[in-house]
């Protein structure tokens, strides 16, 4: 996303107390703003900001245990993240929803690092993935249940995927917000909380793909692909994140009859 098209920083950086910030440190407005295309600070930053993410996608595939050097760029890399989250809620008005809900991407790295460097099943990493889950189908919920104004786009792809008017997929929406809502006391009590998981992975894997589902088209450059597959991959953590407790939370096989199968093969 930050290499082909550029990033929400706009109303971050683009505002009187930044400059002001960087007047501090002899910066002029002709060296902050530039005179022309990638020349200024601000254009350089926005040019180069993919960077970073490129590096920390390496390292999700190449950290191991005790590689602290590469688990600390890749806690920063969350920091990133959270930026880029606080970014989409300025430039929302500041509405909270839209802040709580990317709560999924900005604790992936982090629950990552967790994983590997406590263990998978540790209590600290399972509370840290339980709380990206809750934060990411609040934030959801909120908007899809009409808590906060609900985003056209939600409208829109309801629409255009089911088929329906308006108000049934107004009412379709207010239902999976009550869901989500749902979903955010389910996971924390133990004899529903891998059915929970179980439905925040397929729900989060049918929202993430619902952007290309709907907004890509055979009449559009490259079919639509350069603006709604990467609106999908920014989303996976909405459906890995549950899909990694469901399958954390299998329940084990009981004692009494593994030991018993055990003892029958060495019988044979």
């Amino acid at each position: 996303m930050h290499f082909y098209w550029e990033g929400p920083y706009g109303v971050l950086l683009w505002h009187e107390a930044t400059f002001e910030f960087a007047n501090r440190f002899g910066v002029s407005w002709e060296e902050f703003v530039g005179s022309g295309a990638d020349d200024g600070i601000v254009q350089k930053w926005l040019a180069r900001i993919w960077w970073p993410y490129l590096v920390c996608t390496v390292l999700t595939i190449t950290v191991r245990t005790k590689s602290w050097f590469q688990m600390s760029v890749l806690v920063g890399g969350s920091g990133l993240l959270t930026l880029l989250s606080y970014a989409k809620y300025v430039g929302s008005k500041h509405q909270l929803p839209m802040f709580v809900e990317h709560g999924g991407q900005m604790l992936i790295p982090i629950l990552l690092v967790m994983a590997i460097a406590l263990g998978a099943g540790h209590r600290a990493t399972v509370i840290t993935a339980v709380v990206a889950a809750i934060m990411t189908f609040a934030g959801h919920g909120c908007y899809a249940f009409g808590f906060w104004p609900t985003p056209g786009m939600f409208y829109a792809m309801t629409t255009l995927i089911l088929g329906v008017e308006y108000p049934t997929a107004q009412a379709l929406l207010r239902i999976a917000g009550v869901l989500d809502f749902v979903f955010c006391v389910g996971i924390c009590i133990p004899y529903f909380r891998r059915a929970s998981a179980l439905y925040g992975t397929v729900w989060g894997f049918l929202t993430a793909v619902a952007r290309p589902v709907a907004g890509m088209s055979w009449g559009l450059n490259y079919w639509g692909a350069d603006q709604f597959l990467h609106e999908a991959a920014l989303r996976a953590p909405h459906f890995m994140i549950p899909a990694f407790l469901f399958f954390l939370w299998r329940r084990p096989r009981p004692r009494e009859s593994t030991d018993t199968l055990a003892t029958t093969q060495s019988d044979r």
